[in-house]
């Protein structure tokens, strides 16, 4: 988040307390970031967050800012998870997908049956819970009070630190007229074997290794089908009544990690905007703030940054707004909330990729942070939820009258 710049407090709205628990969300997050700065090289060569990094974010409470208060969470409104994001994004990249992720893994647990949270809060309020949600990953079979599962499922960030985990996958039926369905299974970590394969370019403190299962029993009241997510009354919204836990889960999946590509988007346009404060010219020893290049360089990357920001914050904020009114979003909604998600991180990839090649040689050097700032900009640009060809084709699709093709939303 850029200096002197503070998150709009209009963005949560409830009772006083809420806001109160908003602004010592965003404190907490705010005062970890120089120490998280310090250790990013020490997370990139662990290839997972070092032990203090995540006690710091246990200790801030950020990890159940979207947990159920009625067991001690915050429950705080869905825009919260961008700004604290943005935060932390802007001290380490990988510190903040982490977070992100596994913060609102909670949310979606609020969305189960009260027997499946209180299995889990009960024994550990602050148990972490990490995910796949790459449903072809996984085969499940309709047996006598569950499901059987099989499978192994990639980029399952955080998951060494983890309790459990939500996997995604495709239940077939051996009668072709059902179909298939697809559903979230949530494992202890007995049921699952963690492969340490995250040996990447970009976003290396996440520990986003391989997880396989091998033919596990899973229980019903242990599942939610997908359908369940598309918004409206949930089964845990019995007992956390709450619109946060009636929210469209994968309609909004992007915005879940956005705002680390926000973060990582805003520190270096801040660290860039710093050095060319001070910097000469190696070849003329002319200021390089005088250039007009650097200056529009500047310019340009500060409006994309600054436009992504509106963009993901009104979707949450729009998506919140549904859910009080008891609005369940339709499909054209829907689409523009992953179109907007898309288009908005693929906005703070063009501000790094650009700062990172105005800075010359400078950004070579594996010691300075913009090298890692680009490669953690890519990094986040991959996932499948920021490719704009798929969730532009998508929108395309519905707006001109054709189905989605997202079976998730």
């Amino acid at each position: 988040m850029a200096p002197g710049r503070e998150p709009s407090i209009s963005g949560p709205t409830g009772l006083e307390t809420g806001e109160r628990a908003y602004a010592a969300m965003i404190a907490g997050a705010r005062a970890l970031v120089p120490q998280l700065r310090e250790r990013a090289a020490r997370t990139e060569e662990l290839r997972h967050l070092p032990p203090e990094t995540e006690r710091d974010l246990h200790d801030a409470g950020l990890f159940r800012m979207l947990q159920p208060r009625r067991v001690g969470g915050a429950e705080l409104d869905y825009v919260a998870l961008i700004d604290c994001a943005e935060l932390l994004g802007s001290a380490d990249a990988s510190v903040a997908w982490n977070f992100a992720n596994l913060a609102s893994h909670h949310w979606m647990l609020g969305m189960f049956e009260q027997k499946t949270q209180d299995l889990v809060w009960d024994q550990d309020p602050d148990a972490l819970i990490a995910s796949s949600f790459i449903f072809p990953a996984g085969r499940a079979t309709r047996v006598e009070g569950g499901y059987r599962l099989h499978g192994s499922w990639p980029f399952s960030s955080g998951v060494a630190s983890c309790e459990w985990n939500m996997l995604a996958s495709v239940v077939y039926s051996d009668d072709e007229a059902d179909g298939i369905e697809y559903r979230i299974f949530l494992l202890p970590k007995g049921d699952y074997k963690v492969l340490d394969t995250w040996n990447v370019a970009g976003l290396r403190g996440t520990g986003s290794c391989d997880v396989e299962v091998r033919d596990v029993f899973v229980a019903d009241h242990m599942t939610i089908a997908v359908g369940d997510l598309a918004g409206g009354p949930t089964p845990g919204s019995k007992v956390n009544p709450n619109p946060l836990y009636t929210l469209p889960v994968f309609s909004l999946f992007p915005y879940v990690l956005s705002g680390v590509a926000l973060g990582n988007a805003q520190a270096c346009l801040d660290d860039y905007a710093e050095v060319a404060r001070h910097r000469i010219s190696t070849y003329n020893r002319a200021k390089l703030s005088d250039f007009q290049s650097t200056q529009i360089k500047i310019a340009e990357a500060s409006a994309k940054i600054d436009a992504a920001r509106l963009i993901m914050r009104s979707a949450c904020l729009d998506a919140m707004a549904n859910a009080r009114r008891d609005h369940v979003p339709d499909m054209g909604t829907k689409t523009r909330y992953r179109r907007d998600g898309a288009f908005s991180v693929n906005l703070c990839t063009e501000a790094v990729s650009m700062l990172f090649a105005a800075s010359g040689a400078r950004g070579l050097f594996t010691t300075g942070v913009l090298q890692r700032q680009f490669r953690d900009a890519h990094a986040i640009n991959s996932h499948l939820a920021f490719n704009f060809d798929a969730a532009g084709t998508n929108y395309g699709r519905v707006a001109l009258g054709l189905p989605s093709e997202n079976l998730t939303l």
